[in-house]
């Protein structure tokens, strides 16, 4: 049975050949006529298959649904990068993973950029994301790609997938690991304004070489979390796993004032842990609070010699790290707010950085035998104490539901959570409408596409102007 479900889901990461525009899609219930707009989601799509490739590094392909007036279309295009452009001319791969050049690749072919983990809108720009390259701007209406984006100049080098948009000020806060090049200690950190105008942009050097996926703001500081997915040259060089699980070297998180400079980090110690995603995080008593989703042992990567992690403890489970600002330690606390596997956390994000009193998560179905496959999701109060909890019918999976407020004043969590199905059954997928504070309820409205939209990663939504 482990096996089925194993090859089921695998079923779903494989790539889609083709591009695509669905006009007027078939909707099942009624769309609500407030959703007005558009839900971009980005994630690995592979224009040629790759030997060793990891599925992290596949061709960023954007999935968008245009909701207006109850009605709902589709497009969907590969992100023309430098890579794919390269690869598409030559009509096969040229990399396997994380920047690696195949041996028959042209000698002066170096960026290996794929665009595939997140897409924002800040500033007036539609930005594809991924951790290792700049942001690549794309086309609102079209998905056309338009290149790399750097700030005017002032940005260089890595820039993450998951920067942050304080509601406050509408400042885009963002960070780069490897920023002194590939597998190196050293971070980037810095802002761009409202306007999009870069207004900070300096490095510093972490502890150890890590993959940094995700970081946390408040409306004061900004914290580095160090976690034990290392980096190394040495490895890579001699053929082994770049990236690899070292429990040994510790969990760092590194925090900063916003106010202050990299020179005033103060780097707090904890166990051994692995983190992709931050839920939220805030101030209050003169500490920092964030919640996480936490793996006690990595999984996708494996030790250094290629065990493989144990999959018992290579699970996200909702989490909740407090540090003491008053000088007292340098230990930060780790407490678990629940048993439940889970990913993909999102809020309502005019409270990003600041308290708030409502959470979803997608979670896995502990009476399945697959932990791997996310098939429901969790509403949570501030606390992490659940408020509601919904599950597909089996084989089914759900990615990253995404947030939509009910209007720009309406009262936190009121809204919608939009994520996409993959019906196992009949391999295609849907869009699912969730009423925010009711999920138990079931879909709202589902938005049905004759294909399916391969597992991804993250997306957004673009609200009508």
């Amino acid at each position: 049975m482990q096996h089925d479900a194993v090859t089921e889901r695998r079923n779903n990461i494989a790539p889609i050949p083709f591009e695509a525009d669905a006009p007027f899609l078939k909707i099942v219930g009624e769309l609500p006529r407030e959703l007005n707009g558009v839900l971009y989601r980005n994630g690995p799509n592979p224009q040629f298959e790759s030997p060793g490739a990891h599925w992290f590094v596949g061709d960023g392909m954007l999935h968008a649904f245009h909701l207006e007036n109850g009605r709902a279309s589709y497009r969907n295009r590969w992100i023309r990068t430098p890579k794919w452009l390269t690869e598409h001319d030559a009509g096969r791969a040229l990399f396997g993973g994380f920047g690696r050049k195949l041996p028959d690749a042209p000698k002066d072919l170096t960026d290996g950029g794929v665009a595939n983990t997140n897409v924002i809108f800040h500033a007036g720009k539609l930005l594809a994301l991924e951790e290792a390259h700049l942001p690549t701007e794309i086309e609102p209406g079209t998905l056309a790609t338009r290149g790399y984006h750097n700030y005017q100049g002032r940005v260089a080098g890595s820039f993450t997938a998951h920067p942050k948009v304080d509601p406050v000020t509408g400042e885009l806060v963002f960070f780069g690991y490897n920023a002194a090049g590939p597998l190196t200690p050293a971070l980037s950190y810095g802002s761009i304004d409202a306007s999009g105008r870069a207004t900070r942009f300096e490095r510093f050097e972490a502890p150890y070489a890590s993959m940094v996926h995700d970081f946390i703001v408040t409306a004061n500081h900004v914290l580095f979390p160090i976690l034990p997915i290392t980096g190394s040259m040495e490895r890579a060089m001699s053929g082994r796993p770049p990236y690899a699980w070292e429990p040994d070297k510790g969990a760092y998180v590194g925090v900063m004032k916003r106010s202050g400079t990299a020179k005033d980090i103060v780097w707090f110690r904890g166990e051994a842990c692995y983190v992709f995603h931050i839920m939220n995080a805030w101030e209050e008593d003169n500490r920092i609070v964030a919640d996480v989703m936490q793996f006690e042992e990595a999984p996708l990567f494996p030790h250094p010699d290629g065990r493989p992690t144990d999959p018992d403890k290579s699970r996200a489970r909702h989490c909740r790290w407090s540090f003491d600002l008053s000088g007292n330690t340098d230990r930060f606390q780790q407490t678990y707010l629940d048993d439940l596997t889970g990913e993909f956390p999102r809020i309502d994000d005019r409270r990003a950085g600041l308290k708030s009193r409502h959470g979803w998560y997608a979670c896995a179905n502990p009476k399945l035998p697959m932990f791997g496959a996310l098939s429901g999701i969790v509403h949570v109060d501030g606390n992490g104490r659940r408020l509601g909890h919904y599950l597909l019918p089996a084989g089914d999976t759900i990615s990253e539901p995404v947030f939509v407020e009910r209007s720009k004043d309406a009262p936190e969590g009121d809204g919608w959570l939009l994520a996409l199905v993959w019906r196992a059954r009949e391999n295609r997928s849907d869009l699912a409408v969730f009423n925010a504070t009711d999920i138990e309820a079931g879909p709202a409205a589902l938005v049905q596409l004759g294909h399916r939209v391969p597992d991804g990663f993250h997306g957004n939504w673009v609200g009508a102007a």
